[in-house]
């Protein structure tokens, strides 16, 4: 069978739609050692019952449930290189591409924006006129990138890159050495970290692609210059303060947007966390471990108050409502963060999973689990 990504397996297309009664759960082997078979199983088990959002409603495909686990996919695919991972994030990206604004029949797709076009994005509310869209609404663009560029190094792959490309860069321009979005959602303000984060996802795999097809070295130039703008600007041009934290550690403090340092929420403050991780597992854009150390110091020596308590803002200072309210759990965006913290890997990793329990049904947690044993098992 084909999808927009080349030929993926009948099993995942099959396997996906028959498959009843209620889900596997994924289950921790041991906190210590390399990944297990039977962990890698339990994850494909569990992905094999998944379906695909049917819309963005609600940001689904952003934040929402299928965003996170396309995401879980690609990140368990890139550690273990398994087919039938591949095989199921394939399923999901041919899912999020199908639902495009401009592609996807009424009432999916079909409708105007503030831009007065059916324009080639993913809105997450359509009740109000014209339908607006902010940097979120692009990130399911990274995921069918991401596809597209793990897929390219099974068979050919596809990229309508010009199309993809405009989507991300059409409604943005620079202010006084600011990147401010030009579209109905904070127009005319810098862009939030976790945004830029979402378009330098699609910058990265865009390069990805590049790299593996060896074809434009004149474009992976460009798309790196992007991306490698923005990181530089968050360290080096004022995004973060670097702070001595109340136990001596090197930490950071940042916000929502540029222009401010200080007190980002804890919910984005892990999304943006994610961002630098994935850029700097990619090992192209020269963020050093060194650097992300100071996240990790911030989440472990700031921002966890104790067992099961964890503070609202990467500042530790305030507690507030939403996005910035205390939780009881890890935000999966900092599970990264334990590979630069291996004293407090086993009690972050422990805090939602247990060995031998009755296991989890979170693959954006379970995911990054694994990867992190995974870079521990490495590192031995």
């Amino acid at each position: 069978m084909r999808g927009p990504f080349g030929t993926y397996a009948l099993g995942a297309f099959f396997g996906g739609l028959l498959f009843v009664g209620a889900k596997a759960q994924m289950k921790v082997s041991s906190f210590d050692g390399p990944v297990t078979k039977e962990e890698l199983k339990s994850f494909n088990d569990y992905v094999v019952t998944l379906k695909p959002a049917t819309d963005n409603k609600g940001n689904q495909w952003v934040q929402g449930h299928s965003g996170e686990q396309t995401k879980a996919m690609g990140l368990v695919y890139q550690m273990a290189g398994q087919q039938e991972t591949l095989d199921h994030m394939l399923r999901f990206c041919d899912a999020v591409l199908s639902e495009r604004n401009d592609l996807a029949k009424a009432p999916v797709g079909q409708h105007k924006i503030w831009t007065g076009g059916i324009d080639p994005v993913w809105p997450n509310d359509v009740t109000k006129k014209p339908t607006q869209t902010g940097g979120g609404r692009r990130r399911p663009l990274w995921r069918y990138l991401y596809g597209s560029s793990r897929d390219l190094s099974q068979a050919g792959g596809f990229l309508d890159e010009q199309q993809y490309l405009k989507t991300i860069t059409g409604s943005f321009e620079r202010k006084q050495d600011v990147l401010c979005q030009g579209l109905a959602y904070m127009g005319g303000k810098p862009v939030p970290w976790n945004q830029q984060m979402m378009f330098n996802y699609a910058f990265m795999n865009l390069c990805s692609a590049h790299r593996i097809l060896n074809d434009n070295p004149e474009l992976l130039g460009k798309y790196k210059s992007i991306l490698t703008a923005s990181i530089d600007w968050f360290f080096h041009g004022g995004g973060v303060q670097t702070k001595k934290s109340k136990k001596g550690s090197t930490v950071y403090d940042w916000c929502y947007t540029v222009l401010r340092t200080t007190g980002e929420d804890s919910n984005h403050g892990a999304l943006d966390v994610a961002g630098f991780y994935r850029t700097y597992i990619d090992g192209n854009y020269d963020i050093t471990a060194d650097q992300m150390k100071p996240f990790a110091n911030m989440f472990v020596d700031v921002m966890t108050l104790g067992k099961e308590k964890y503070v609202g803002t990467v500042d530790g200072k305030t507690d507030g409502d939403g996005h910035a309210k205390p939780t009881k759990n890890i935000r999966s965006g900092y599970l990264f963060l334990a590979e630069f913290w291996f004293d407090a890997c086993k009690s972050m990793m422990s805090a939602d999973l247990s060995v031998g329990g009755k296991g989890t049904g979170s693959a954006d947690g379970f995911s990054r689990f694994l990867w992190v044993k995974n870079q521990r098992a490495k590192a031995k």
